[in-house]
C-alpha cells in the first residue's frame, strides 16, 4: 500500500478543510469554490482510507481474541477475521485504483455533439431522446450547458445538436459517451409494429486552452464562407462559417454550427486540436499498443458503443459487455451507474497496465 502517498493526501485534505472554515475564504466566492472542488475530489479517497484504518484496528482486536481461553470466543474471532481480511483486501484494491494518476484533460469542459445517423426520421427522434437524457444528467450533476446549434428534424427531434458543457470534471465524466449509439424500438411512425434499428453519433471534445497544444498561426490557413441552412429570414447573408487548414499535416476542419464567425472559429480550432491529438494517439498506440489502446477511451465515432433496446427495457454497453434492465430510468438522465461502470473499467485497465510495467 502507498501509505506515504495517502498520508500526504490526508494532510492536504485536513488543510483544505480548515481553509473552508476561514472567514476570508468564505467571503471570496471564487476561492471558496476552488477549495471546495479540491475538498470534494479528495473526500472519497479519505473516507475509504479511514474505513480501511478502522478495518485494520478491528483485525488487530480480533487477532488478540484468538488467544482467548474460551473456545467459542476463538471460533467467533476466526470467523470475524475471515470477513475482515476480505474487506481489507477489497479496500486495498479500491485505494490502489483511487491513487492512479488522473488524465489531465478530465478537468476540462467539453464541446458535446449529437448527430442523427442511419434511420431517417427515427434517428432524429432518437437524437431528441439523447438530448433530453444528457441535459437531465447535466442538471443532476450541476453541469452548466449552452446549446450553440440545433437543427430540428422534420417530424421532431433533431438532426444535430451542439452544446458547450461546463463544470467540474466534465470531460472525465463524459469522455466515454463518444461513439455510435444504436436504438432498437418500434417507431411512432410504424403502422405494423415492426422493430426498427436506428443510430446516432455522439462526439465529446475537450475544450483545450490554446497553450495546451502548440500550433503556430503561420501553420494555419483560415477561410470563411456562407453557411448552408434554411432560407427565408434565417438565410445566412454573411460569411460566418469557418474552415481551417493545418498546413503541416493537411488536416481540414470547419464549423458552421453558429451564426457567429468568432464562435465558429473557436469550434473549428477545438476540432483541429482533437484531430491532432488523435493523430498523436495513433502514433503512441503503435509504439505502446497494449498500454495505450483502451476500449473505454478510444472515442472512435465509427465504433458502436451502446444499444438502447426499448422492447426489453435494456441498455447494453458493448465495450465492457454490461447490460442494465432499467432503460426507462436511464433515458430520463439516470446515467450515473453506467458512467461509474465505465470509469471503473478504465481504472482497472490502468492498474493492469501499471502492474504489467512493474513486472518487467
Amino acid at each position: 500500500m502507498y501509505f506515504d502517498q495517502i498520508e500526504k493526501i490526508k494532510s492536504k485534505y485536513d488543510y483544505i478543510e480548515e481553509r473552508l472554515q476561514d472567514p476570508q475564504i468564505l467571503a471570496d466566492p471564487k476561492k471558496y469554490a476552488q477549495y471546495h472542488r479540491e475538498y470534494k475530489a479528495l473526500s472519497d479517497i479519505i473516507h475509504t482510507y479511514n474505513h480501511y484504518r478502522d478495518i485494520l484496528d478491528q483485525i488487530k482486536q480480533a487477532e488478540e481474541l484468538l488467544h482467548d481461553e474460551d473456545v467459542s470466543m476463538r471460533q467467533l474471532a476466526e470467523e470475524e477475521l475471515n470477513q475482515l481480511r476480505e474487506q481489507r483486501q477489497e479496500l486495498e484494491h479500491q485505494l490502489q485504483l483511487m491513487l492512479l494518476p488522473k488524465d489531465r484533460e478530465d478537468q476540462l469542459d467539453v464541446l458535446f455533439e449529437i448527430r442523427a445517423g442511419t434511420g431517417g426520421d427515427e434517428a432524429s427522434l432518437f437524437v431528441g431522446d439523447l438530448f433530453r437524457m444528457y441535459t437531465k444528467f447535466f442538471e443532476a450533476r450541476g453541469f452548466d450547458y449552452e446549446v450553440i446549434y440545433a437543427q430540428e428534424g422534420t417530424v421532431g427531434g433533431f438532426n444535430k445538436v451542439v452544446m458547450e458543457v461546463h463544470g467540474t470534471d466534465v470531460y472525465g465524466t463524459l469522455k466515454f459517451e463518444s461513439g455510435v449509439h444504436r436504438v432498437q424500438r418500434v417507431p411512432k411512425t410504424e403502422t405494423h409494429g415492426r422493430l426498427h434499428t436506428s443510430a446516432a453519433t455522439v462526439a465529446v471534445l475537450p475544450i483545450n486552452e490554446e497553450s495546451d497544444i502548440q500550433i503556430s498561426r503561420d501553420e494555419l490557413k483560415i477561410d470563411t464562407f456562407r453557411s448552408s441552412g434554411p432560407g427565408g429570414q434565417h438565410a445566412n447573408k454573411t460569411e460566418s462559417a469557418v474552415r481551417i487548414t493545418h498546413l503541416p499535416t493537411g488536416i481540414v476542419v470547419e464549423s458552421q454550427d453558429s451564426r457567429s464567425q468568432l464562435k465558429n472559429r473557436e469550434i473549428a480550432l477545438q476540432r483541429l486540436y482533437q484531430k491532432l491529438k488523435e493523430q498523436q494517439y495513433q502514433k503512441d498506440a503503435e509504439e505502446q499498443s497494449q498500454l495505450r489502446r483502451s476500449l473505454v477511451k478510444s472515442g472512435d465515432r465509427s465504433e458502436k458503443i451502446r444499444t438502447y433496446n426499448f422492447p426489453q427495457n435494456r441498455l447494453t454497453d458493448h465495450r465492457i459487455q454490461m447490460s442494465w434492465y432499467n432503460l426507462d430510468k436511464i433515458i430520463t438522465g439516470q446515467l450515473d451507474e453506467v458512467i461509474q461502470a465505465l470509469q471503473q473499467a478504465e481504472r482497472a485497465q490502468k492498474l493492469q497496465s501499471l502492474e504489467h510495467i512493474q513486472d518487467r
